[in-house]
């Protein structure tokens, strides 16, 4: 199957609300599928329609070929899925979440433990197993969050914003989690307001805002679409400041932004760096550092939306 993960026009809902406004999209079995957007853009609509639970108003749309309303229980054998905050019951042990979800699944009690001994040895929880999940730390919550929801070996996995509140050493734990998944052949669809998260798991990225999908494509292919690259400056005396400042905004014909000790401006035409380095070499300028750059996912996302990823809008509408 070319892809684990298709949908066409969805629209949904939530009295005079519209969460979902026509959204298509497909993924790749075995990749990942960065999808970005504000808070109450859609996304986690998206996935729990894509996770059978919730119905659309309209449109199509499919988990490993199977339709997520006329198909919902085969789909739902497929599928595994960590949400926002972590699931687990704090007052079991970590070894008895992951049994219980074993249990629940219709595993027997001998191969539920197995399944659940094999889990907290790949997500490094076995000298906790038999600790309260409420004394774990934040990151071993969401650790244990995934593990949960890989007991019936899904095929297909949402991770909606799963690094959420969590810590650098955290984050990049639970990415390298994510990428061991897909190289066994896991498909991921994973919502996140983190674009360097994105930019480092996603094949390919799907934007929507207000319900509706506005650009798709690999983060490469995203980031050229700008069609601009950052300039950044800094020179060895701060005090120099305002001298590159007028160098840069005359050569660039822009507003550059000071970011602490630095300059940086939009430029359309690479040929602007040596005509500023000639320009600050002539002033007497020396800098420590001259660079350009292609457009972050973030510059990429600004120039899509018009506010930064981290503008928070309304929440998604909830169904009463």
């Amino acid at each position: 199957m070319d892809h684990a993960i298709q949908a066409e026009g969805l629209v949904k809902r939530f009295g005079e609300t519209t969460a979902l406004d026509g959204v298509s999209l497909s993924v790749r079995t075995g990749t990942v599928l960065g999808l970005l957007g504000p808070n109450g853009a859609g996304k986690t609509t998206a996935v729990r329609i894509f996770a059978t639970l919730l119905r659309p108003d309209d449109g199509h749309a499919s988990v490993g070929g199977y339709d997520v309303i006329r198909q919902a229980h085969q789909a739902r054998q497929l599928i595994g899925l960590t949400g926002q905050y972590a699931a687990v019951d704090e007052m079991l042990t970590g070894a008895e979440n992951l049994l219980l979800i074993g249990r629940l699944l219709g595993v027997p009690r001998a191969a539920a433990k197995q399944r659940a001994r094999e889990l907290l040895t790949e997500f490094d929880l076995t000298d906790a197993a038999d600790r309260a999940a409420k004394t774990y730390s934040g990151g071993m919550r969401r650790r244990l969050d995934l593990a949960a929801s890989l007991v019936g070996r899904p095929s297909i996995l949402f991770l909606d914003e799963p690094t959420t509140g969590l810590d650098p050493r955290a984050r990049s734990e639970l990415w390298a989690l994510t990428r061991g998944l897909v190289a066994k052949g896991v498909t991921v669809l994973l919502t996140t307001q983190y674009l360097d998260e994105a930019d480092a798991l996603a094949d390919e990225i799907t934007v929507i805002d207000h319900g509706r999908v506005i650009a798709s494509g690999t983060p490469d292919e995203l980031k050229a679409k700008t069609g601009s690259q950052t300039l950044v400056v800094r020179p060895e005396d701060d005090t120099k400041l305002g001298v590159v400042v007028s160098v840069v905004a005359d050569l660039t014909k822009t507003t550059p932004e000071i970011d602490g000790p630095r300059v940086t401006a939009q430029v359309a035409d690479p040929a602007v760096l040596p005509a500023v380095v000639r320009r600050l070499d002539d002033a007497g300028v020396l800098v420590i550092e001259l660079t350009l750059r292609g457009a972050s996912l973030n510059e990429v996302f600004l120039s899509l939306t018009g506010r930064p990823v981290e503008d928070e809008t309304e929440s998604e509408g909830r169904p009463a």
